[in-house]
């Protein structure tokens, strides 16, 4: 025998009570808006880093560097599933200023000087 809306909502008692119970789908939260993956962003400062501190070794050393080094020091704070390009990245980074210290050191300037 089928019950219908009617018939259920006159009927009370212990079966029916049950019966509304399992048909109820439960009352859920709202899903939260979603989130951007703090781990993607730290995967991309691990790999800028990288690249910034390898382009700085040929030009832009002064600038170059302390940005990796800045970039490769956030991405292992937010924990990186990429941290040895996070390390290479900060030792890149601190090349570059070696670097830049020994173009200051042997020529007084900033500049490279390739040509005699």
């Amino acid at each position: 025998m089928t019950l219908t809306l009617i018939d259920r909502t006159r009927r009370t008692g212990p079966d029916i009570d049950q019966d509304v119970a399992r048909e109820a789908p439960p009352a859920q939260a709202p899903d939260p808006a979603p989130r951007r993956a703090a781990g993607r962003e730290a995967d991309g400062l691990a790999v800028a880093s990288f690249v910034l501190g390898l382009i700085g070794l040929l030009a832009f050393n002064l600038l170059l560097g302390p940005t990796a080094i800045v970039m490769a020091l956030l991405s292992l704070a937010r924990r990186t599933r990429r941290p040895g390009r996070a390390y290479l990245g900060l030792a890149l980074g601190v090349a570059d200023l070696v670097v830049l210290a020994v173009l200051v050191t042997v020529n007084g300037t900033v500049a490279w000087n390739l040509g005699a």
